[in-house]
């Protein structure tokens, strides 16, 4: 039936809701052994999140159900909660069979996600070999090449011909992470080329790996930062990077699934800076309120504290805004105008920033294009505004307050506010970078403050220029 659906286009989501609705049914009743053999077929993801949507005591039952190896794969693509409910539910020697079968990076995924009574229980279950992978992994500093790499890799010698090269991938190769790119390695371990199974299959039997592999190798150092190691793969379009330590040794490789997991952690991060929001380990839904209540009320209370610039300035002109009130309306549009403008210059620049496509040194090359968006963007704005308040504030409205004159005055200052806005929206950040901050904290919340009370300021002193007030 699947088959057929693919066939005719169906929407995969349809399908794989149909799997569910299948597998739900087998295990209502009870039909054990189809079950077993329909998870078999499927992805270890599908059934991972099969199992997840299954919330009473009956999911580790059904977990056992899978083949060792499936079922090592199925518990890597679990989310915390999923994986400490498995390893309450299995006795210490089915745990150290599971922890045999993960991929090292896997594991200490898992380490660094789950409470500290399971870790324990983890490390005294493993056998002195996995433990002491998993204490070297997590030593390694946080979001590091060192911290998302696999020790699961296929290392060959440059002497070997291509038939023995071939014999040690069928050997070694079921469990390691990935056998499309092999390492070629010294005595000692020194990275010294790569080579592709392509390569080798399209090569004599007698041809040597030496003869074969790339010597320009790409590689990314234990230290350095995973967003480093995203742009690497990006630039180049790898598979796999090698990860060596500070002697040249190879002792890892980062594959693309993992990088696919750190974009998604270092947007997320981003987006929640950007919103003002202090980053979170934990998904939305596995937060708390509490813990979100501590990642966000630093910021609010930051912001709301800063806003008193805004009010002092309102109280020391209150008199001159007395006699002209009219201006007291526009003081929130000219304000969010402001906001909205530096915004849109921050975040442009936060993500060429982040994608490496203009860097510190290119500062003023970005102010003077900002200046110039900034210009036409504000004369714009400040056309349409002045027309829009004579003729629907004026005349529509019936608004006496709002003259030539007054109209004049908020358009002007519509355009030194949005210049203002977007030159300090794009230099903030590239402030940031500069001095090692991570320039998504110079977004719209911060921005917006320091806008809103330069935008006040501006539109004061311009209408104290042009209506002697």
């Amino acid at each position: 039936m699947d088959e057929k659906n693919i066939r005719s286009g169906a929407d995969y989501d349809a399908i794989q809701e149909q799997r569910t609705d299948e597998l739900t049914r087998l295990l209502d009743s009870r039909d054990m052994k189809q079950l077993q053999r329909r998870m078999e077929e499927l992805n270890e993801f599908d059934v991972a999140e099969f199992l997840s949507e299954i919330k009473d005591n009956r999911m580790p039952m059904v977990y056992r159900l899978l083949s060792k190896e499936t079922a090592a794969e199925v518990f890597a693509n679990f989310d915390a909660p999923e994986q400490e409910q498995i390893i309450n539910s299995i006795t210490d020697s089915e745990l150290a069979g599971l922890l045999e079968e993960l991929y090292v990076d896997d594991a200490v995924d898992m380490m660094e996600e789950l409470p500290a009574n399971v870790v324990k229980r983890v490390m005294r279950t493993a056998t002195p070999q996995t433990r002491a992978l998993i204490n070297q992994y997590l030593r390694y500093p946080e979001n590091s090449a060192g911290s998302i790499m696999t020790s699961e890799f296929v290392d060959l010698k440059k002497y070997m011909n291509v038939r023995e090269s071939l014999a040690r991938i069928r050997r070694i190769g079921e469990d390691k992470e990935t056998i499309y790119v092999c390492f070629v390695i010294s005595a000692d371990r020194h990275l010294e080329g790569i080579v592709t199974v392509k390569d080798l299959l399209l090569a004599d039997d007698e041809d040597v790996v030496e003869d074969l592999m790339d010597r320009n190798v790409i590689f990314a150092s234990t230290t350095e930062d995973q967003e480093s190691v995203m742009e690497t793969f990006s630039d180049y379009d790898l598979m796999a990077l090698p990860v060596v330590d500070k002697e040249g040794r190879l002792v890892g490789i980062v594959t693309v699934d993992d990088v696919m997991d750190v974009m998604e952690q270092e947007a997320t991060e981003d987006i929640e800076k950007m919103a003002g929001i202090m980053p979170s380990d934990k998904p939305y839904s596995r937060t708390s309120p509490q813990e979100i209540w501590k990642n966000r009320i630093p910021w609010l209370l930051f912001l709301m504290l800063s806003a008193t610039f805004t009010s002092m300035i309102l109280t020391n002109f209150e008199n001159m805004l007395a006699v002209q009130a009219a201006l007291v309306a526009f003081i929130p549009m000219l304000m969010g105008t402001g906001g909205n403008s530096g915004a849109q210059a921050s975040t442009a620049v936060i993500r060429s920033l982040s994608l490496g496509d203009i860097e510190p040194r290119d500062a003023l090359q970005v102010m003077w294009k900002e200046w110039r968006v900034a210009l036409l963007c504000g004369v714009t704005l400040a056309a349409v505004n002045f027309v829009k308040m004579l003729l629907v504030d004026g005349m529509l409205l019936g608004n006496d307050g709002v003259t030539v004159a007054v109209a004049a005055v908020v358009s002007l200052s519509i355009v030194f506010i949005v210049m203002f806005a977007k030159v300090v929206g794009s230099m903030l950040p590239i402030l940031a970078e500069r001095i090692g901050v991570d320039p998504a904290v110079m977004a719209n919340p911060l921005i917006s403050t320091v806008t809103d009370a330069v935008s006040l300021l501006i539109y004061i002193y311009i209408a104290k220029l042009i209506l002697h007030i």
